[in-house]
């Protein structure tokens, strides 16, 4: 059901012959099994509530709901996988007419298991080809029941409708990929090309709008000719599609909400397509096995056999890779889902295609009869063989004896009991003994002991979660992730030194890795190594020119440095990407006024006075507009500084004493000791009166009483000298020192 390429029915042999199911239940058409459980597990009818609440649940349960969730994958995910091995392994004839996929493909795709698990560089993109791969698979098994359905139901379906039909999956498709390619992957095994939105945007409302206009144009003759009661299933499975790939886009789209890549291969939707998928196998392969003249075949026995195949397909070989070589447990897991995945992408597009009369005969025909051919036809002893040796594989008498299959399915449900044991154990994030537990079961998973570390640092074991996250990197240093946890964990703890040595290991694995260099260069210069900090940093953005904490620390260390125009273009990058991300929390409004005042100032130290005037009345209304009156005064402060080499003396006084009254808002001493001792130097410049100057540099004196004792010595020394001249208009001056400030604050223009 998985091809979205569909071609005409080819009809039966001439000389086929009817043979009716033998078995309690006949379904009449064009049900598979009975309308209502074909319309909500067939045709999908129940993924609104079940989606509902699977959104409800993960943020409010995520223990129970990470372990519910993974005991459906093995009841449902992980059978529906063992459903295409069985039916295209479980005969030699079906061996043998898909043998380029079931061998040649096969041995390829376990070679590529191998390589991953020997360069871990090739497992993203082949990581990120199962999760884009994902969808299609989805919309392909979608469409093909739709079309099954269609006609069941006795629909005449033209190729002009089959390819607006077809159309509007593509168009769903395509338009839930362009969710996934747009911006950056925040997951390290995903890779993206990071579309920017701006792009993607109108390309997915497009999409989204082609997917109904495509959909209306499929079904509006045959909903108007046959009614909609007869084409319900066929409806409900478009509605589905909306449900799984448009809807969420859509949603994105106005909430500016990503689409985790990651749901669409193992979330939910992978529960509910693969509950979809045996429920179709199963009808398959019973109505087979009844037309073949096997009597004895039942649902249960399919089913165990199903769930037994399963945790053979993604259990065993983790557990056995980790424990025989080491390997972390995590990455072997999802390198053994990615391949088998893949495998049955490839697999399941050869075996279920429509145009295949025998998978047509079994599928489509409304009559509750299946069509296959008879005993004459050259074809026939594929699909009744005289004796099981014929189809069935051959093997000794001990693999066929019906004992061996029995303990060999009771291990593996035993394999898989404890493999959701150790699942329980090792996602019980908050209960440290459980995830020791787990640990013991499976020492090599550096995903089990990260979540150690982080639990052991909530409970204030620093020292244990250090070592804990050393022993993950060990297991799995590729994860870059665990890489920055493991450093985080080391200057939590105060190592410093030993976070600096561990970044510096981390950059010859992952040398353009911009959180790696950024961080690199703040321990640098903690360290006392500005250069190295300063060459770090440079190398972040020559990978990525928007990583805005980069130009931030390169503006600040120039700064210090005194580089005011290497220092300018830094700050003014850093502005313009703060300007182009306005609903962003990674940049503060605090950051970007700071940022607009020291940029102005760099511009005023290389003579570019009226950018730098132009930036200070910016940084002023910026201040003024978030109600920060600390940096507006500072803003004002600096304003003034520059008003006043520029001889515009009268604004100059105005913009001080702006800054003074937000000062006696502000509520900080220092900064309004410091604008006080400056203005009083302001009107000693301008030849104001001296006792006016006195009480600024006496009131700056009292703010700054608890500051630095250099700061205060500065103060100190110009009021004893200003004093030592006014003689006793000092004394009068300190006794009338409200009135004199008053005054101050409130000269007119006119006297400057």
């Amino acid at each position: 059901m998985t091809t979205l390429v569909q071609t005409e029915i080819v009809p039966a042999s001439a000389r086929a012959v009817s043979v009716a199911p033998s078995g309690p239940h006949k379904p009449s058409a064009p049900w598979i099994y009975s309308p209502w459980l074909d319309l909500l597990v067939g045709c999908g009818a129940w993924s609104a509530p079940l989606l509902g609440v699977a959104m409800w649940m993960t943020p409010t349960h995520t223990h129970g709901w990470a372990v519910a969730f993974y005991a459906l994958a093995i009841i449902f995910n992980y059978p529906h996988f063992m459903a295409t091995i069985y039916r295209a392994y479980h005969t030699r004839e079906n061996f043998e007419k898909y043998k380029f996929f079931t061998l040649h493909i096969t041995l390829l795709l376990a070679l590529t298991a191998v390589l991953m698990h020997a360069s871990p560089r090739l497992f993203p993109w082949v990581f990120t080809l199962y999760i884009c791969w994902s969808p299609w698979h989805y919309s392909g098994q979608n469409y093909g029941l739709l079309m099954m359905f269609a006609r069941r139901s006795g629909a005449e379906v033209t190729p002009t409708e089959r390819r607006w039909l077809r159309a509007a999956f593509v168009a769903s498709y395509v338009m839930l990929l362009a969710s996934f390619e747009t911006g950056g992957s925040n997951d390290p095994l995903i890779l993206s090309l990071g579309l920017p939105s701006k792009f993607t945007f109108p390309l997915r409302l497009a999409l989204g709008g082609a997917f109904a206009v495509f959909t209306w144009l499929g079904f509006q003759r045959m909903v108007r000719k046959h009614g909609i009661h007869a084409m319900i299933a066929p409806v409900t499975l478009a509605i589905t599609q909306f449900l799984w790939f448009v809807l969420p886009t859509l949603l994105e789209l106005r909430s500016a909400y990503q689409v985790p890549q990651t749901r669409y291969s193992s979330g939910i939707l992978a529960v509910l397509h693969s509950t979809q998928y045996i429920w179709i196998t199963s009808y398959y392969q019973r109505r087979e096995a009844r037309a073949a003249g096997q009597s004895n075949w039942h649902l249960w026995v399919y089913f165990a056999t199903l769930v037994a195949g399963g945790i053979a397909l993604f259990i065993p070989g983790p557990w056995l890779v980790s424990y025989l070589f080491h390997y972390d447990f995590t990455t072997s897991f999802l390198i053994f889902m990615a391949v088998v995945n893949i495998h049955h992408f490839i697999l399941d597009g050869a075996l279920w295609k429509l145009r295949d009369s025998r998978v047509a005969s079994l599928l489509i025909d409304p009559g509750g009869k299946s069509v296959i051919p008879g005993p004459t036809h050259p074809a026939s002893q594929k699909v009744q063989p005289k004796t099981p040796g014929v189809s069935r594989w051959s093997g000794g008498r001990f693999f066929q004896a019906p004992a061996f299959g029995i303990s060999l399915a009771v291990l593996l449900f035993l394999w898989g009991g404890i493999d959701q044991i150790h699942f329980a154990l090792s996602n019980d994030n908050e209960n440290l003994s459980a995830l020791h537990r787990a640990a013991e079961m499976n020492p090599y998973d550096s995903a089990l002991k990260a979540r150690i570390a982080s639990a052991e640092s909530s409970a204030g074991k620093r020292d244990e979660a250090v070592a804990t996250l050393q022993q993950a990197v060990a297991l799995s240093p590729q994860n870059i992730g665990l890489q920055h946890q493991y450093a985080r964990a080391m200057i939590e703890d105060g190592r410093y030194p030993d976070a600096y040595a561990h970044y510096r290991k981390l950059l010859q694995i992952f040398p353009r890795d911009v959180d790696a260099l950024v961080n690199y260069g703040l321990l640098a210069a903690r360290l006392g190594h500005p250069d190295e900090a300063v060459d770090s940093w440079e190398k972040a953005v020559d990978v990525n020119p928007n990583q805005t904490n980069a130009q931030l620390y390169l503006a600040e260390a120039f700064d210090r440095k005194g580089q005011h125009a290497a220092a300018a273009r830094h700050w003014e990058i850093f502005l313009r990407l703060a300007a182009s991300q306005p609903d962003s929390a990674a940049v503060t409004s605090e950051q970007i006024i700071s940022a607009s005042v020291r940029l102005a100032d760099d511009e005023s130290a290389i003579n570019q006075s009226g950018a730098a005037l132009a930036r200070y009345q910016s940084a002023v209304a910026l201040a003024e507009s978030a109600n920060n009156v600390k940096l507006e005064s500072l803003a004002l402060a600096h304003l003034a500084d520059l008003q006043d080499k520029r001889k515009d003396t009268a604004a100059a006084a105005q913009s001080y004493q702006r800054g003074l009254s937000l000062d006696a808002k502000a509520g900080d001493p220092r900064s309004e000791g410091f604008d006080w001792f400056n203005y009083g130097q302001f009107l000693r410049r301008h030849q104001l009166p001296d006792e006016l100057v006195y009480a600024c540099f006496l009131h700056a004196e009292n703010l700054l009483a608890s500051a630095d004792p250099a700061e205060l010595q500065t103060v100190q020394t110009a009021r004893r000298q200003l004093g030592s001249q006014l003689g006793k208009k000092a004394v009068a001056a300190q006794k009338d020192l409200p009135t004199l400030l008053a005054r101050a604050t409130n000269l007119p223009a006119g006297s400057f």
